[in-house]
């Protein structure tokens, strides 16, 4: 009778990864679009121009995704969520107490019915905001 030999397993260490992680540091104040096409570019070993098209394509995609008729919703993956919410119609009001002013009354004009953006953050976005 023949015995089998079992392969001996190997033990694989955790991949390091190769890149170390970068030291990112707060900005004290906000970017222009000409300074983060530029920073984008710099850290990429990309042109502007290509980061300029790749940014305008995603503008495009967005509003693929959120035009009438369209599913209503874009996720930029791990960074926020893009939604549109149907608001309905309202009629006009009248003698509403005035939440400003107790004791007076207010007329509230009609609204016509509207779609919404909201865009909602996502779990990676809020970690960082807590950083």
């Amino acid at each position: 009778m023949a015995v089998k030999k079992k392969a001996a397993k190997k033990k694989v260490a955790p991949k390091a990864s190769a890149v170390p992680a970068k030291k990112l540091t707060a900005i004290k104040e906000r970017y222009s679009k000409t300074a983060i096409l530029n920073e984008i570019a710099e850290n990429t070993d990309l042109s502007r121009k290509q980061v300029s098209a790749v940014l305008d394509e995603l503008s495009d995609l967005t509003e693929r995704h959120i035009k009438k008729r369209a599913c209503g919703e874009f996720v930029v993956p791990g960074l926020m969520k893009v939604i549109t919410v149907r608001k309905p119609a309202t009629k006009a009001r009248k003698n509403v107490p005035n939440p400003f002013k107790p004791g007076e009354l207010m007329d509230v004009a009609a609204k016509p019915a509207r779609t919404m953006v909201k865009v909602r953050p996502l779990k990676k976005l809020k970690e960082m905001a807590e950083k």
